[in-house]
């Protein structure tokens, strides 16, 4: 892990940004922690850049609970090198939704499968070197971002303990078995008209997953109406899951 950057930001929390190998990622840590910290590894849709408003406010809400957060770029997405396979996979779902057709569970294949196999591994491997970080411990949580990677990644990595989901990206239908093996806790958050998102397969995997702990937060609105209270039941989960 190369540190590229650093900076403190208005409450103290600091900001580094990184790259590991030719993934570009941010690490944030509480100003003020006095011990290793539980970490929160967060997940978003591909961006970072257009997403980093977004990431570093949930970065520092996880600062003032007592936990460091840190965030990758997702293959495929920013400047990270394109395929064309998964080129030709996004334009085949641009147009089946702009044409108001279900999308084919081929399509939805040969964009998340590919994109799954190779994150996963790469959070694994941003896992190993964030751990070595002074001030950063464990447990470690996983919030957000593609539901798919969240969910591969409960199953492979012994050190994730809970996971905040997103039920609003499209989900293969052969991970569902995946799905069951999935054991640590669970917070689901739905919104009911993701005009995105098939409601049902998102009801069918929560019923899929195998955790013996698992919440599902239904809340009217779209893809991008989730509630600001939804935040304190991420902060309440975690609480309760990270200490």
């Amino acid at each position: 892990m190369q540190f590229t950057s650093e900076q403190r930001l208005d409450d103290g929390v600091l900001e580094r940004e990184f790259t590991l190998g030719e993934i570009p990622g941010i690490v944030w840590t509480p100003g003020s922690a006095s011990a290793p910290t539980p970490l929160i590894l967060l997940g978003h849709p591909g961006g970072l850049r257009k997403m980093y408003p977004r990431l570093v406010a949930r970065a520092q809400r996880a600062a003032a609970q007592g936990f460091a957060a840190a965030t990758i770029e997702l293959p495929e997405s920013g400047e990270r090198p394109r395929s064309a396979a998964a080129e030709q996979a996004r334009a085949d779902l641009r147009e089946a939704l702009a044409a108001g057709a279900p999308v084919d569970d081929e399509i939805v294949e040969r964009l998340i499968l590919p994109l799954v196999d190779q994150a996963v591994p790469e959070w694994r491997a941003t896992l190993d070197a964030l751990l070595e970080l002074p001030g950063i411990g464990g447990p470690v949580g996983f919030a957000g971002g593609v539901i798919s990677i969240a969910l591969r990644l409960a199953v492979v990595e012994p050190r994730i303990s809970a996971a905040v989901l997103f039920a609003g990206s499209f989900v293969p239908r052969t991970m569902f078995e995946e799905a069951r093996q999935v054991s640590v806790p669970l917070l689901v958050l739905l919104q009911w008209d993701d005009e995105g998102n098939d409601r049902q397969l998102a009801l069918d995997l929560f019923d899929a997953f195998g955790s013996a702990e698992k919440t599902l937060h239904a809340n009217m609105g779209g893809h991008t109406g989730v509630p600001q209270f939804e935040g304190d039941s991420g902060d309440r989960f975690f609480a309760r899951h990270l200490r």
